[in-house]
């Protein structure tokens, strides 16, 4: 019996891992979250906010733009100092410098500046909550994977125990003291027991897999994760309320939602400063050269002196009709302003929606598990006097075996119901602000 209970404890925790490299569930995260190509993208969008945000900011300044131009004419003209018309080849070339300085748009450039920060603002609150998505989802592969792993343990230490009860009975049927039909259902049960084996294998290295894609490694094979305590500390589950409260403050969805109904605001200021005059202040300078015939009657630096013209002056337009277009523009982002208004409530319902179904699922898990640790302890006590009434001819292989399958399904529902409790106290934490380790 000892050497049973030796084989069990030595099996269930013990089991070899060949030498890999060790991965923590933050290292997993903290690697995904670098390489994910989703995340990278979404970070790709907030500099492309970043950028409207310095267009923006800049759109007060003067323009300057410069300009030259070349024409050649010929054919008959009429002769300027006479009535007459000659054949003649002309050309000119011109140069000018031009600016202009918005002085009065109607609001709308500082209003487009303080719309650009705040979508600046949301783009980088959406890589808050992709980093958080991409949190939540490697925590969940990476518990679930050292869920199987643990349940192939289970069903290695029971694939031991079946071996160790068939060479009992192979003995015992060496003496005259069991039947062959007793040696048969053993060798069976070898043998289902080993397909649990590998079957529990594939598993653990299919969530492996999983969880390495996720990473965006390029194989699991190197890949040995960090196993949390044997035994749980059980804490008391923060009420839901408590938790919406607490998440309202800080969640990214929720502030992204908030910026975008204030920059929907900006976007209903904007498209009323069509309403206003606009008013720019212009300025320009000039000259040209000219030939007749290919020749000139100045020289080039003389002409482009003698033609030098400037110019300054003030530019106002005001809007008068133009066909219910900017009234329009007004009222459809007034709509937008209530779908953004929808929107942030919906996100809320959602939010306080996942928090409920996170607590109760959390709630549900703890129960199990205290009730597990029961049903285990009982099982254990069970087949430990069931083994002994075995070896001494007192109990049947087939109650034997019932025994042995009662404590492996109460191992197995106790380790899911840990790593169950253990991903929904994650999440609780995670709602709350904390980080996922």
């Amino acid at each position: 019996m000892k050497k049973i209970l030796f084989t069990i404890i030595t099996v269930f925790i013990g089991y070899p891992i060949f030498a890999q490299e060790v991965w923590s569930l933050r290292q997993c995260i903290d690697y995904a979250i670098e390489h994910n190509i989703d995340i990278r993208k979404t970070a790709n969008a907030v500099e492309e906010s970043q950028i409207d945000v310095n267009t923006s900011k800049w759109a007060r300044l003067p323009n300057l733009n410069g300009s030259a131009d070349q024409n050649w004419g010929w054919g008959r003209t009429k002769s300027p100092d006479s009535n007459s018309y000659t054949n003649r080849n002309n050309a000119n070339t011109g140069f000018s410098l031009g600016t202009s300085i918005p002085l009065f748009t109607g609001f709308e450039i500082s209003n487009q500046y303080a719309l650009s920060k705040l979508n600046f603002k949301a783009a980088v609150e959406d890589l808050n909550k992709a980093k958080q998505d991409i949190a939540i989802n490697v925590a969940s592969a990476y518990l679930q994977a050292l869920l199987n792993l643990e349940l192939h343990k289970v069903a290695v230490s029971q694939s031991a125990l079946s071996k160790e009860q068939f060479a009992r009975i192979e003995k015992l049927l060496s003496v005259g003291k069991a039947s062959p039909a007793e040696l048969a259902e053993a060798k069976a049960r070898v043998a289902q027991d080993e397909m649990n084996v590998v079957q529990s294998d594939n598993n653990y290295k299919l969530t492996l897999l999983d969880l390495s894609q996720l990473l965006e490694l390029p194989s699991p094979e190197k890949l040995k994760l960090v196993s949390p305590e044997e035994e749980l500390t059980l804490s008391p589950l923060t009420p839901p309320d408590d938790i919406y409260t607490e998440a309202l403050a800080q969640r990214p969805e929720i502030k992204a939602a908030e910026l975008r109904v204030s920059g929907a605001d900006k976007s209903i200021k904007i498209a009323q400063s069509s309403f206003y005059p606009q008013l720019s202040l212009n300025a320009g300078i000039g000259s040209s050269y000219y030939t007749v015939n290919g020749k000139a009657p100045y020289s080039f630096g003389k002409q482009l002196n003698d033609n030098l013209n400037q110019s300054v002056g003030f530019s106002l337009n005001i809007p008068i009709f133009n066909r219910f277009a900017t009234r329009n523009k007004v009222r459809a982002a007034k709509i937008q302003k209530l779908n953004k208004e929808l929107q942030l409530d919906n996100t809320k319902k959602v939010l306080y929606k996942e928090i409920q179904q996170a607590w109760y699922k959390a709630v549900a898990a703890e129960s199990k598990y205290n009730s597990s640790e029961i049903a285990v302890k009982a099982n254990e006590e069970s087949f430990h006097l069931m083994s002994e009434k075995f070896a001494n001819g007192k109990a049947t292989s087939v109650e034997y075996n019932e025994a042995k399958l009662n404590l492996t399904k109460a191992l197995s529902d106790k380790i899911q119901s840990k790593y169950d409790y253990l991903f929904r106290s994650k999440i609780l934490d995670f709602y709350k602000g904390k980080a996922i380790e």
